[in-house]
C-alpha cells in the first residue's frame, strides 16, 4: 500500500533521492502511476505552493522541490496513458519585450508543469507578436506575462492589446505578474488576473483550468 503522505512530505522536504525512491517503491507495489502522480506528487506541490504563499518556503527550496517533482514525472510519464496526464490546458509564459528577468517566470513555469499542465516557456524579451503567434501555434488557453521593471510594464498592455487585435482574446485567459505589477494595473490593461508570487500564480491558473 503506497503511503502518499510520505511522498508529499519528502517532496515538501526537498529530499529528491527519497521522493524518487518512494515513487519507485510505489510502482514496485503495483500502485497506478496516475495515483502516484495525483495523490502523491501533485498534492505535495500544492502544499509547496501554499507554503510559498505563506512565507514558509522560499524560492531556492521551491525550485528544489519542483526539480524533484520533474525527475519523478520523467519516471512516471511512460506509464501514464494519454488521458491520465493531468491538466489538459496549454499555457504560454514569457517575460515581455525589453525585460530580461526570468527567475520568477521560470518558477511559475515549473510549478504549473508540476500541476500537470503543458507549459511553453518562451523565455525573456518577448515581442507581443511572438505571444500572438504562439497562442495560435500551441492552441493555448492561458497566457502568463511577466515584467520585473516599471519601465517594461507598458509592454504588458501592448501585448494584451496585440492579443485583442489578433482576435484571440476570447480564446485565452491572460495573467500577469512581477514585482511592480498590481491588481489595479492588471485591471487597467484588461488582464484576467494578477498573482504576487509563484505559489499564488500556480493556484490562479489551476483554478481557471479546473
Amino acid at each position: 500500500m503506497t503511503n502518499f503522505n510520505a511522498i508529499q512530505e519528502a517532496l515538501v522536504g526537498c529530499d529528491q533521492e527519497k521522493v524518487i525512491q518512494l515513487v519507485n517503491d510505489s510502482l514496485d507495489s503495483k500502485t497506478p502511476a496516475s495515483d502516484i502522480l495525483n495523490q502523491g506528487l501533485i498534492a505535495g506541490m500544492d502544499i509547496v505552493g501554499e507554503k510559498m504563499e505563506n512565507g514558509d518556503m522560499f524560492i531556492p527550496e521551491v525550485l528544489m522541490a519542483a526539480q524533484a517533482m520533474g525527475k519523478c514525472v520523467e519516471i512516471l510519464k511512460p506509464l501514464l496513458g494519454e488521458d491520465e496526464t493531468v491538466g489538459g490546458a496549454n499555457v504560454i509564459i514569457g517575460t515581455v519585450k525589453g525585460d530580461l528577468h526570468d527567475i520568477g517566470k521560470n518558477l511559475v513555469s515549473m510549478m504549473l508543469e508540476s500541476a500537470g499542465l503543458t507549459v511553453y516557456n518562451l523565455g525573456v524579451d518577448i515581442e507581443p507578436s511572438v505571444f500572438v503567434e504562439q497562442i495560435k501555434e500551441k492552441n493555448a488557453q492561458v497566457v502568463c506575462l511577466s515584467a520585473l521593471l516599471t519601465t517594461t510594464m507598458p509592454m504588458m498592455k501592448q501585448t494584451v492589446d496585440a492579443i485583442v487585435e489578433s482576435g484571440l482574446r476570447d480564446q485565452v485567459k491572460i495573467f500577469v505578474g512581477g514585482a511592480p505589477v498590481t491588481q489595479n494595473f492588471s485591471d487597467e490593461i484588461g488582464a484576467d488576473g494578477f498573482a504576487p508570487d509563484a505559489g499564488s500564480a500556480s493556484k490562479l491558473v489551476k483554478t481557471y483550468v479546473n
